[in-house]
């Protein structure tokens, strides 16, 4: 099983299915306003449509509407963006209340499993198993190298059990 790294956890966020936006289009206020990222990865916004939100950063959505807005519809569009709500986090396995919970902006493993109620006394404190919420397999997350591991919105964390 591979090991997750402190590199996996630096990422730039990618945006995803249920994060809530805020679109500044400066000048233009029937423009600007909260947005939801669908189901199928889009905003749907004023004018220009369905725009694809999934998957980039928030520098490149903002990048993808001046330049559509520039496209006829506003002279000199200045956009800006910020991410109002993260989707949630889950965390499963070996803890007191495992679930669903609201992300945080710098969220630690460790705070993710407090949220949760903490270890139960069969858990494995050391490892925990981590799976991204673009990827297909779980990867190992050993604490005791990086007791400060990052979660990003959407993760799942399962806490397993340790042996005796």
């Amino acid at each position: 099983m591979p090991y997750a790294t402190a590199a996996d956890a630096n990422e730039i966020y990618p945006l995803g299915t249920g994060d809530k936006l805020r679109v500044t289009v400066f000048g233009e206020d029937t423009l600007s306003g909260e947005y939801t990222v669908t189901g199928d990865g889009d905003i749907s916004f004023p004018l220009i449509g369905n725009v694809p939100a999934s998957g980039r950063s928030i520098e490149e959505l903002q990048a993808t509407l001046t330049a559509m807005l520039d496209n006829g519809y506003v002279n000199d569009p200045r956009v800006s963006a910020e991410v109002l709500e993260y989707r949630p986090y889950y965390i499963l396995g070996e803890v007191n209340r495992p679930g669903e919970y609201p992300y945080s902006v710098g969220l630690t493993v460790e705070q993710a499993v407090a949220t949760a109620g903490g270890y139960t006394y069969r858990a494995n404190d050391e490892r925990v198993f981590l799976k991204r919420s673009d990827d297909t397999q779980e990867k190992l997350v050993d604490l005791e190298r990086s007791p400060a591991f990052r979660l990003r919105p959407g993760d799942t964390v399962r806490v397993g059990e340790r042996y005796f």
